[in-house]
């Protein structure tokens, strides 16, 4: 169970990240359209999976490799955003959210 610190942290860094993600779509990432649909902090709030969901792309790993690779760049830009709310700001740890394809599946399966 989360404390209520971890879940202040989890809402902070899923808005900011979510801005983040939808201000520089178009700079980095092609257009692609990048929601932000769960983070995860762990109790020491030191690392925070984040999941996200991945729209208008062809190559969704593509899309989550240049995430990754722009993890260092991110960091700093939530960290200037976040540093006076968090003491330390976590690494990422991204990871496609595939429950939007799942459930799509479901719905195509259910239609047959």
């Amino acid at each position: 169970m989360d404390s209520t610190r971890q879940n202040k942290v989890n809402r902070l860094l899923q808005k900011e990240l979510g801005e983040f993600f939808q201000r520089e779509s178009r700079t980095f990432f092609g257009g692609t359209f990048i929601t932000v649909t769960a983070v995860r902090i762990t109790p020491d709030l030191s690392m925070a999976r984040v999941h996200l969901s991945i729209f208008i792309a062809k190559d969704k790993q593509a899309v989550l490799d240049k995430v990754i690779e722009l993890k260092k760049e991110i960091r700093k830009r939530i960290g200037n955003k976040i540093g006076k709310q968090v003491r330390i700001v976590p690494n990422f740890e991204f990871f496609i959210d595939d429950s939007m394809d799942y459930a799509e599946n479901i719905d195509k399966l259910l239609k047959k």
